[in-house]
């Protein structure tokens, strides 16, 4: 019988990522969205590329052997393709998880077939798959929840591919970043084995990944956004090739890597090639990355287990220097009432109406006896006093 895989999101990160390694790892991929004009353009088109950028030239794929069905009004079929699948995936965005959850735990409960359906979230979070997970037991009878891991394991997972602003006539084409890293826990499959996905690193612990992808690619990446949006740059190649940002950014990675080294005993030679890699590839010109797409919803990217007080607070714990990402959080901060981005609109409300203490605390979600909390407090006494 042919391999299913039923994943949420039709957007680039879903087609140009998750659906291609699914694709070359022989699966039909069953795309679940909301949008119709999404959904319309996959049914009606039974192919598209993914084309992978790099120094060296361009690689184009194509990938087909799809459907779509629209979650919002074929809430049935989505139950029927997920109680028959081996594989659910999702790359919506964190905050989407609890509208996508119900469906899936309906999918899960009416499986009958032996061997349970592997849930990962390919999300830009820390436990998004966990997250997901709750969501998923919430929407079950606490009854069946006693049976859900015959039915379903689930896996957390780490990603890092870079997908810049598309063409605007690009349709459903995508065109990415060549460097990819998927990695997936596989201690939920140790009785079934888990699914055949080569491009998938399987590692029995993944917090050293999630970590170090959040904390080097992510963290490396908002910052270049943010100081490049400050500095009126247009594009992350912009803002790297601009020295005194690039050793912002320089700096703030070394205190990251200063956390990851000593917290997850990977070597600073590795650390230091790894910070490397990410600084060339967000350099890289080809992508033609815009700042205030990176940098866009900042409210996400402030809080307490993201890029710059996950970091920040774990090394403030430690006694460890944090100059380099507050000045991050600095930056972040002034990303306000930016075209197009609600997080920021918020952003701008809340810096203008709380106190710098208030707004410190509904920002980073940090405790008032925390060492980090008074020193981001100060950061932002500074930006609102410079911008109220």
């Amino acid at each position: 019988m042919a391999k299913k895989a039923v994943h949420f999101g039709g957007g680039n990160i879903g087609r140009g990522f998750v659906a291609e390694f699914l694709h070359e790892s022989g699966y039909e991929v069953v795309f679940i969205d909301v949008m119709d004009n999404i959904i319309d353009a996959l049914k009606n088109t039974p192919s598209y590329q993914v084309t992978e950028v790099s120094e060296s030239g361009e690689t184009t794929k194509t990938i087909h052997n799809y459907r779509a069905i629209n979650s919002k009004k074929n809430e049935g079929d989505v139950v029927n393709e997920i109680a028959t699948a081996e594989v659910v995936t999702c790359a919506v965005g964190p905050n989407v998880l609890k509208f996508i959850a119900p469906v899936i735990a309906k999918g899960i409960d009416a499986r009958k077939e032996p061997r349970p359906v592997a849930v990962i979230a390919c999300e830009n979070a820390i436990g998004a798959t966990d997250t997901l997970h709750g969501f998923i037991k919430d929407n079950t009878d606490p009854e069946r929840v006693k049976s859900l891991y015959s039915r379903a394991r689930f896996a957390n997972s780490a990603i890092d591919r870079i997908v810049p602003n598309q063409p605007p006539d690009a349709g459903l084409n995508v065109k990415i970043e060549k460097f990819y890293e998927w990695v997936v826990e596989k201690t939920p499959f140790s009785d079934y084995g888990h699914p055949d996905i080569p491009a998938i690193h399987w590692v029995d612990n993944l917090e050293p990944y999630i970590e170090r992808k959040l904390f080097t690619v992510n963290t490396g990446h908002a910052t270049a956004a943010y100081y490049g949006y400050n500095a009126g740059k247009k594009t992350i190649y912009e803002s790297l090739s601009d020295e005194k940002i690039r050793g912002c950014i320089r700096s703030v990675l070394d205190e990251t890597a200063t956390l990851i080294v000593k917290k997850h005993g990977i070597s600073p030679e590795e650390q230091r090639n790894y910070v490397d890699t990410i600084i060339k590839r967000i350099s890289n010109p080809y992508l033609e990355d815009v700042v205030d797409r990176v940098g866009r919803a900042p409210l996400r990217k402030l809080s307490r287990k993201e890029r710059f007080i996950g970091p920040a607070s774990q090394l403030a714990e430690r006694g460890e220097k944090v100059d380099a990402l507050l000045g991050s959080v600095e930056m972040a901060l002034r990303f306000q009432n930016v075209p197009g981005d609600d997080e920021s609109v918020e952003l701008a409300k809340i810096m203008k109406e709380l106190s710098a203490e208030d707004a410190t605390s509904r920002l980073t979600g940090l405790e008032k006896d925390h060492p980090l909390y008074p020193r981001v407090v100060q950061v932002v006494a500074k930006v609102q006093g410079e911008t109220k």
